[in-house]
């Protein structure tokens, strides 16, 4: 075989290329994020188990009562009465006003690219202040 010695150094250079992320980041998980919770409402609409892991079945089954029923009211399981949007009753100042300290900080975590904002308008967040500039 010609060029054996070069044909393998080649073989071995690509494998450590194509697996260094593998044995690189091994044993480390990333760092969960944290986030911040309303400090004015004590109680979500659900449990907090629940809306880890199923918030999208609960808000696309809002869509579908209030487009296809036209029913805007949500009776949670405590007997609470909530509207159903996800501007006004979860996304309100009173909730998770902040879509960047909640919302992103978990979607980024997991990798999930949310399509509610294809439709809805973020709210607003009022800008971090800046140090003032030296002069």
């Amino acid at each position: 075989m010609y060029d054996g010695g070069k044909i393998i150094v080649g073989i071995i250079i690509g494998l450590v290329l194509l697996t260094f992320p593998i044995w690189y980041t091994h044993g480390m998980a990333p760092k969960r994020p944290e986030v911040k919770l309303p400090e004015k409402e004590k109680q979500c609409v659900q449990s907090k188990e629940y809306m880890k892991t199923k918030h999208m079945q609960l808000l696309d089954l809002w869509r579908d009562s209030v487009v296809r029923v036209a029913q805007r009211s949500y009776v949670a399981p405590n007997g609470t009465k909530y509207d159903m949007s996800l501007q006004n009753t979860c996304m309100s100042a009173e909730c998770h006003a902040k879509k960047t300290e909640f919302c992103d900080r978990c979607h980024d975590y997991t990798g999930v690219v949310p399509y509610c904002w294809d439709c809805h308008i973020p709210p607003k967040e009022e800008p971090k202040e800046k140090p003032e500039e030296m002069h």
